[in-house]
């Protein structure tokens, strides 16, 4: 027997329909951080490789506002998740390794693009791991190194070593040991600081002003190494708050959270 079709009541007529489809602002920036994970592998490949360093900080830049951007316009939508993750896989998996294997790595041979390969599947995990607990992650804290600061690691060593002209096959160990630590670090249970407890709509010292234009003047002063230690800086955190836990543990305290 046939069932008669929902009857339309005036609350429908009047409730705002969302239309479907893709939305446009937020992705226009996922797609230039793509393209600047994608100029990143050409600029290496072209040997110009302070290029290259610079398009993946871009690439993070461009990266952060995205889901800013579709969160104030009210356009976040699944294809705007998964497209974000893939851009990301692009401009911090990818383009990080081979930006890295073709300026230092490639000297060691087959421990090089091994390495090389640890840091991408080490992204890959990494993003598949952060959308599959998006729901059920404590938001104060990341698992794992995020893979953008994995990609800063990277792109900041090879941007302070190449603007103090040092080559890339001497550094080639140091190269190894942070390609393959990053794309372990992505993988790990360690915990990193998220930061997303920070209210930025709330009102702040005036202090806090004055330091947040400090901190832009010395990024700006030298920003290749001041980059570099503050991502490494970063990195550090998380084993160093892991051991701390650990200890804690042992003297039966209760971890600090």
């Amino acid at each position: 027997m046939d069932q008669e079709p929902a009857k339309v009541t005036e609350l429908d007529a009047e409730r705002p329909k969302r239309a479907r489809g893709i939305y446009l602002l937020p992705n226009i920036f996922t797609t230039a951080a793509l393209f600047a994970g994608f100029y990143a592998v050409l600029a290496a490949m072209n040997d110009q490789f302070e290029k290259a360093a610079i398009a993946i900080f871009v690439a993070m830049i461009l990266d952060g506002l995205d889901g800013r951007v579709a969160r104030l316009t009210n356009t976040q939508t699944a294809f705007g998740a998964e497209y974000d993750s893939l851009s990301d896989m692009v401009a911090f998996g990818l383009a990080p390794s081979l930006v890295m294997y073709e300026w230092s790595l490639s000297a060691l041979g087959k421990l090089g693009w091994l390495a090389a390969f640890i840091y991408t599947a080490g992204a890959a995990l990494r993003l598949a791991r952060f959308n599959s607990q998006l729901d059920t992650a404590d938001k104060r804290y990341f698992t794992g190194l995020p893979s953008p600061s994995a990609a800063a690691i990277l792109a900041g060593f090879v941007w302070v070593a190449v603007d103090n002209v040092l080559p890339g096959d001497r550094l080639a160990w140091l190269g190894i040991f942070l390609t393959a630590g990053a794309g372990l670090l992505m993988v790990s249970n360690i915990r990193f600081h998220s930061f997303k407890h920070i209210d930025f709509k709330g009102k702040v010292p005036f202090f806090a002003i004055v330091a947040v234009m400090l901190v832009f003047a010395v990024i700006l002063s030298e920003p290749p190494l001041v980059l570099f230690a503050i991502f490494l800086a970063y990195t550090l955190s998380g084993p160093v708050l892991a051991l701390k836990r650990l200890a804690q543990k042992r003297k039966g305290q209760q971890p600090a959270e």
